[in-house]
């Protein structure tokens, strides 16, 4: 079985560790090169990795240039895997390989296709979510499903546990899907495209928090966002403050101020005023020159 596996990020390196601790080294890897780590806050260096294992490497910033083709045809590939690439995938890409390239998506499709989908997942409140293998097509995130495994959501779920679960679940997967690949036996069901929608494309400065929001909506965010994203943040005096973890305050209706405002310092951090009346109290963060609570003035966005 010859494999072509593409990716760039942390759950690319977890997948391709799968598949050659299963004996299905891929025939050739293709990644970014370093100077290009940057497009991907969850960047992963895997050519080490491929190179230890004997797979060849090809670096690319565009997965449908006409050289990276050439380096995928010569090698006459049965299956191509995609698992971390942002780039679409353009047909001449999709058919080189005889049987055809499986995607990975974090999500139940057809529900919540597109981008930055843990985050959204957590700030949407979604109480289930899926780990998906699909077969690429022209849509986006619109292919037949090959497998997909559905499980509950924590109530406290951050983008760094929901992250762990998808990836403990893509490095089985990946195994699986593989195997009946091989067989002929990997499923073609096709989606149902009336239950579908799409996430929107985030961006670091999508964490900025707005404190006229509810203390829940606030707690979300900061979940959403956390590592291995760049995190959710506020500014106090000029300067930036990143919230890595808060959590709802007991009797919180007790403070009486503005939203944004900081209402008092606790034993691990300090107490905000939200724009439903409730606080929270921030008990993880970081800014550049200060590890002190913010005086009791406001944070602004």
């Amino acid at each position: 079985m010859r494999i072509v596996f593409v990716g760039a990020v942390e759950s690319s390196k977890i997948a391709l560790e799968a598949l050659i601790n299963a004996g299905r080294t891929p025939a050739l890897v293709i990644t970014l090169p370093p100077e290009a780590a940057g497009r991907h806050s969850d960047f992963a260096a895997i050519a080490e990795l491929a190179r230890g294992a004997g797979s060849a490497v090809y670096y690319t910033t565009n997965i449908n240039a006409p050289a990276v083709l050439e380096a995928m045809a010569s090698i006459n590939p049965d299956l191509t895997l995609v698992v971390g690439w942002s780039q679409v995938c353009q047909r001449s890409f999709r058919d080189i390989a005889r049987n055809g390239t499986v995607g990975f998506h974090p999500a139940a499709l057809p529900r919540l296709r597109g981008r930055g989908v843990i985050a959204w997942t957590i700030i949407r409140g979604e109480d289930t979510s899926g780990s998906t293998l699909f077969w690429l097509d022209d849509g986006i995130d619109s292919g037949p499903i090959l497998l997909q495994r559905l499980f509950p959501l924590d109530v406290n779920e951050t983008a760094g546990s929901l992250y762990a679960k998808h990836t403990a679940n893509l490095a089985e997967m990946v195994v699986e899907a593989v195997a009946l690949v091989e067989m002929g036996h990997a499923p073609r069901i096709p989606q149902d495209q009336n239950k579908a929608s799409y996430c929107a494309k985030r961006t670091p400065e999508d964490g900025l928090i707005d404190w006229n929001a509810s203390a829940a909506s606030v707690l979300r965010l900061i979940r959403a966002v956390g590592a291995p994203y760049p995190g959710a943040f506020s500014f106090h005096n000029g300067e930036k403050i990143r919230v890595d973890a808060a959590v709802q305050l007991k009797n919180g209706t007790q403070f009486i101020g503005l939203p944004g405002q900081v209402q008092a310092h606790t034993n691990h951090g300090f107490v905000v005023l939200c724009g439903d009346g409730e606080c929270i109290e921030v008990v993880a963060w970081a800014s550049p020159s200060d590890k002190r609570p913010p005086i009791h003035s406001k944070l602004h966005k």
